[in-house]
């Protein structure tokens, strides 16, 4: 089963993470992420193929953050180089009708990678440990059997550890980014969309309203990230008050755990080295 390495964002599994010491800014030392990302994502295109090819594992990648910091753009820029063919992206935004007649990992399970595929989960069952526990009354249309208690996030954390470690132990690589934005520079971005014509179809008065609820995602994020941050399942912190560091960083994680699997396009066996020999030399005889 994949086990993550130690790595600077990793997010320990011992419970002691703190969202207000992790960082959003870059380090100092600034190097030219932009640049060094185009190298990412062409090894990223190689990877890919070759778990396609390989068709043991599946990858399921997790991006998480407060708006604005970054997710849309990660995912156009990182994963550029992707043959679609063995991606998908899949964006959760209010549940429908249907998905709230379900338990609340029906519709994600639905949108889960197929082995040698890879998808993307913008925003994802981690939603309903984070947005509904600060908005509590989204539970009213979910029509559960039986008033929320105390333990209802407990359970809900739980619910989704469990699902993580079988997922892992069924070949899933499970990799969870949270895009950690500063107040101020989400700030700055929200007027960006306001100012920017270009960008005014991006702004939404309520997030606003999310804005004033800051602190209460905060508390909400540390508790999520304590109980299922693990080898198997680890979430990262990625500062993202700089674009281009974000998706750098990103883009070396998801590569660094696909190089850990050693996949490579598969070897012929004897029986298929002849067949290919045959199909060679009837190709070859035959005059067009």
């Amino acid at each position: 089963m994949f086990a993550a390495k130690p790595h600077s964002l990793l997010i320990p599994a011992d419970g002691s993470f703190h969202a207000a010491k992790a960082p959003t800014a870059p380090p100092k030392n600034k190097n030219d992420w932009k640049e060094q990302l185009e190298g990412e994502i062409k090894k990223l295109g190689e990877l890919q193929q070759r778990l396609y090819a390989d068709g043991r594992f599946a990858v399921l990648i997790v991006l998480q953050a407060l708006d604005a910091a970054g997710k849309d753009g990660t995912i156009r820029h990182v994963f550029d180089g992707v043959n679609p063919a063995g991606l998908r992206v899949a964006a959760f935004k209010q549940p429908t009708h249907l998905e709230l007649a379900h338990d609340f990992l029906w519709r994600t399970t639905l949108q889960l990678p197929e082995r040698g595929g890879m998808t993307i989960f913008n925003r994802s069952y981690y939603e309903e440990v984070l947005v509904v526990r600060v908005h509590p009354e989204f539970l009213v249309p979910q029509q559960l059997p039986s008033p929320p208690s105390a333990n209802l996030w407990a359970d809900r954390l739980r619910a989704i550890a469990d699902h993580e470690r079988y997922l892992a132990e069924q070949g899933t690589i499970i990799l969870k980014f949270w895009l950690n934005v500063s107040r101020a520079e989400q700030r700055k971005r929200l007027l960006e969309r306001i100012d920017e014509p270009k960008k005014n179809w991006k702004f939404n008065a309520g997030d606003l309203d999310e804005r004033d609820r800051w602190d209460d995602y905060m508390i909400a994020y540390e508790e999520c990230f304590r109980v299922t941050s693990c080898p198997w399942a680890p979430w990262y912190v990625v500062p993202s008050d700089d674009k281009h560091y974000q998706r750098w960083q990103v883009a070396k994680l998801v590569n660094s755990a696909l190089e850990d699997l050693g996949v490579d396009f598969p070897r012929p066996n004897k029986e298929a080295r002849a067949a290919l020999t045959k199909a060679k030399e009837r190709l070859l005889a035959q005059k067009d």
